[in-house]
């Protein structure tokens, strides 16, 4: 059996498709203004995670991510200005050119870090059109109202506005921390933003008799309806999602449609936090020191899957606190993993009980430590066989049947490519780098990078 916390419902419940054996499941794309941190790369892992936990039960997903290359201005609560045209005048490029260079770098680096690639990207740029209708039929059921910068949501128009956080309980408002502007309540939001006079933007379209462009929460409603219907199963994101732009995709999502609920189960991956000098923690954002992406990780010869161990250990709702040394520790651990993994002997017998605890584990709310921990038990037991192994690395994409010490017989094609990266990294050139590992991986193999050193694997 599977189960999953439903923060809609604020318990563990059993889950259970609205339709036979097929899974709509919706992730929160990235804002493709700058490169993804780590913090942001651990609510991909936990939705990856649970996509493979999903398939192991198996459901049929079909997995939806958004690219958000418009609309979601500085502060979540329609203050401040787009960021990608802040991106755009930060790096001396056009809007479109920061959009695809950072949406190239995201795909990069959740291909690093063994995470699978969504069944349909959708750019919200792409999808205007759907944007507009959505919003109109908003205007047509009364549900909105128009003011100099914008049309906005009316929240007192629904009598369960906040439910997904139970709004109505938490002292803090949206009005309480930004301008009222000529909003006429506090938690009322864009669904359309106007171009201001004057205003020199690079995106933005005719609609509703004036140019400007869509409010961020609305590209999801559009986009999740238009590849999953009105109604489909699970939604996720980071638990910074949940009071703000879930809370409103939700509340425009059923005026809309009429339907309820919109989605039937929402997942949150909580904060990963890092220690400030100042002896105090604060989740990692893309302002300031604590800014730490995978280029970073591989500056310091870590291998990236070691990352992913790191956060293996932590329940996927709890807060985990990074620092260097845990992750070298992580790192170590990897490896001795997959030196176990590879000394098991052919004559080992598994024990199919340790393959009922690790499905019990993993079907606990995405129970990833308990589960680490079968596995570690049974190859100290001698009770894991190799088949045993594979099937544990399904959920939890270490490549722990990859030994470090392996050695593959690489083509002569494939070597100069590795050489080739082994110059860039040389240089920091971790574009290229990134560039020639996927050329590897086209030739059939994959890297390790460990210790400063590259390692071949088939694949």
């Amino acid at each position: 059996m599977l189960s999953l916390y439903n923060t809609l419902t604020k318990k563990q419940e059993p889950f259970a498709p609205r339709s036979g054996n097929t899974v709509g499941l919706y992730t929160c794309g990235p804002t493709v203004y700058n490169y993804a941190h780590i913090g942001n790369l651990r609510t991909y892992v936990f939705e990856d995670i649970l996509r493979r936990v999903l398939e192991y039960h198996g459901y049929h997903v079909r997995h939806v991510m958004n690219i958000t290359d418009v609309g979601h201005l500085t502060d979540d609560a329609d203050q401040g200005e787009d960021k990608m045209e802040k991106g755009a005048r930060r790096e001396g490029k056009t809007a479109w050119e920061i959009a695809a260079f950072y949406t190239r770098a995201f795909q990069r680096d959740i291909a690093v870090l063994n995470i699978h690639e969504p069944h349909v990207w959708c750019k919200a740029t792409d999808h205007i059109q759907e944007q507009i209708d959505l919003v109109q039929k908003l205007i047509d059921k009364g549900f909105t109202y128009e003011t100099e910068d914008g049309i906005y949501f009316d929240t007192t128009k629904i009598d369960d506005y906040g439910k997904l956080v139970a709004l109505e309980k938490q002292e803090l408002r949206a009005g309480a921390r930004v301008e009222m502007g000529d909003k006429k309540n506090p938690n009322d939001f864009a669904l359309w933003k106007f171009s201001r006079p004057g205003e020199a933007r690079q995106m933005e379209w005719d609609a509703f008799g004036k140019y400007g462009f869509p409010g961020w929460h609305i590209e999801c409603s559009a986009m999740g309806m238009a590849y999953l219907g009105e109604q489909f199963d699970i939604h996720c994101g980071g638990i910074d999602h949940a009071p703000v732009h879930h809370t409103n995709e939700i509340a425009q999502s059923e005026s809309a449609t009429g339907k309820k609920p919109w989605v039937n189960y929402w997942l949150h991956g909580e904060f990963l936090l890092i220690d400030h000098a100042t002896g105090e923690k604060a989740k990692m954002a893309k302002s300031g020191e604590n800014f730490i992406t995978l280029a970073t990780l591989k500056e310091r010869g870590i291998d990236p899957l070691a990352y992913r161990y790191f956060l293996l250990q932590t329940h996927y709702r709890k807060q985990l606190t990074f620092s260097w040394d845990a992750l070298e520790a992580a790192a170590q651990a990897l490896k001795r993993l997959r030196r176990d993994v590879n000394n098991i002997q052919p004559s080992v017998v598994g024990d199919m009980h340790l393959m009922q605890l690790f499905e019990d584990a993993i079907g606990d709310d995405l129970n990833m430590p308990e589960a680490l921990a079968v596995l570690w038990s049974g190859l100290k037991e001698n009770k894991v066989t190799e088949e045993m192994a594979v099937q544990f690395d399904k959920i939890f994409g270490l490549d722990i049947t990859i030994h470090a010490d392996e050695t593959v017989e690489v083509p002569p094609e494939v070597q100069a490519l590795l050489d080739a990266r082994a110059v860039a990294r040389e240089r920091k050139d971790w574009d290229e780098s990134d560039r020639l590992r996927d050329e590897v991986k086209n030739q059939g193999f994959g890297i390790e990078d460990t210790d400063g050193e590259q390692k071949a694997k088939r694949l």
